[in-house]
């Protein structure tokens, strides 16, 4: 018989080592492939032609505007309060009808004095005691029978007992309640019987006329309006009517927080038609007309940071430039930049811009979302947006 061949032992680490080998060839492979795909794809994108956005456009221009400006505030009484007490105590009268007007001192309700009536004419008693007694020590003090202290001392009971019995004659005092000043009444807020705490609100007092209208500005007028200035207010309760005024007061104070001062006017009110609380649109005239660029209010991007617009520029396109699906460009390129500007006034759908924009240059009006800066646009005016002096608002 032949002799059977011997087998050799397979070689466990040398297979785990090739083993290995492949999968990290296949693994490399893989990611290799990744980034050169990631890597080609990041650079079409970054080089990719954007599209042109499609905007509307309106050239600003100017126009002579008269310097009236309005603002929106809120009527106030010259002179409003809660009636009230002093004392408190048990009503014994109300003397007076819910919204009818009243003259400074008239009585509105009394309150129940006959405990303080029993005292203080025990208190007037008492004093025109002391006051006999003080006339008798100071004769006799004239004799020299008694000495200057004892004098002094029955003095100054008779003016303490005096004192006393007056401070309960205020106390019964304040017990008749009455207005502090003319105007028209509110509602009650008291009954026949009931006890009303000091500092208790009875009826609302309002003083009419005049009238205050308080409003905020912004503070680049601070200089502009001063006490004298013509103002006209217009309430929605009274449609068509108008109600002529002065500024008679202007805050000195800024608020840090919305950087406007505060304005009073007061308004004429002789019908009392005017109410305090009630909205009121306020409008002044600064002096003439003047010249201002003006856009349409779409045009302008509002931020806390500033107020912009987006400029379309002409310009000549690169040789060579292509659209997306790779085909030549031809013709003008309009590409936008984003301008800081300063606005003021508005007219209807206008607004006055007042730095960093000059008349005759182009701004977007629709399609600002979509922006950034130098990008290109394709201008579409066929459908703009409102830009009246004076819109009109139709019934539908």
């Amino acid at each position: 018989m032949s002799p059977t061949p011997s087998r050799s032992k397979p070689n466990a680490p040398l297979r785990w080592i090739l083993m290995l080998a492949g999968v990290l060839v296949v693994f490399g492979g893989v990611f290799l492939v990744k980034a050169v795909f990631a890597r080609k794809t990041n650079a079409f994108f970054d080089h990719m032609p954007q599209p042109a956005v499609a905007v509307s456009t309106y050239t600003a221009k100017t126009e002579r505007w008269s310097s009236d400006n309005q603002a929106v505030g809120t009527l106030v009484a010259v002179n409003g309060t809660n009636v009230t007490t002093e004392s408190g105590g048990v009503v014994r009268s109300i003397e007076f009808q819910a919204g009818q007007p009243v003259r400074a001192g008239d009585v509105l309700v009394r309150l129940n004095t006959a405990n303080e009536e029993a005292t203080l004419k025990a208190l007037d008693a008492a004093a025109t005691l002391a006051q006999v007694q003080a006339g008798r020590w100071t004769r006799l003090g004239q004799d020299q029978l008694v000495s200057k202290d004892d004098v002094q001392q029955k003095q100054t009971a008779a003016a303490s007992a005096r004192a006393q019995a007056e401070a309960q004659r205020a106390l019964i005092a304040q017990k008749t309640i009455r207005a502090p000043f003319s105007g028209v009444l509110g509602i009650r807020q008291v009954n026949l019987g009931q006890y009303v705490a000091p500092g208790a609100p009875i009826v609302t007092l309002q003083q009419l006329d005049p009238i205050y209208v308080n409003f905020s500005l912004p503070e680049q007028m601070i200089d502009e309006v001063a006490p004298g200035t013509a103002v006209t207010a217009r309430v929605d309760a009274l449609p068509g009517k108008v109600f002529e005024g002065k500024v008679t007061a202007v805050e000195p104070l800024v608020d840090s927080s919305t950087r406007n001062f505060g304005v009073q006017a007061t308004l004429r009110n002789p019908d009392g038609t005017l109410r305090p609380g009630s909205f009121a649109r306020v409008g002044f005239s600064l002096g003439g007309a003047r010249d201002v660029v003006v856009i349409p209010q779409t045009a302008v991007s509002f931020n806390p940071y500033g107020n912009s617009v987006f400029v379309v520029t002409k310009t000549a396109r690169k040789p060579g430039e292509t659209d997306m699906q790779g085909k030549p460009l031809t013709g003008d390129k309009f590409i936008v930049t984003q301008r800081f500007v300063k606005t003021g006034a508005t007219r209807g759908d206008l607004i006055a811009v007042s730095d960093g924009l000059k008349a005759g240059e182009t701004v977007v009006t629709s399609g600002l979302l979509k922006l950034r800066n130098d990008a290109e646009v394709t201008i579409n005016n066929r459908v703009q947006p409102a830009a009246d002096l004076h819109p009109q608002v139709q019934n539908r």
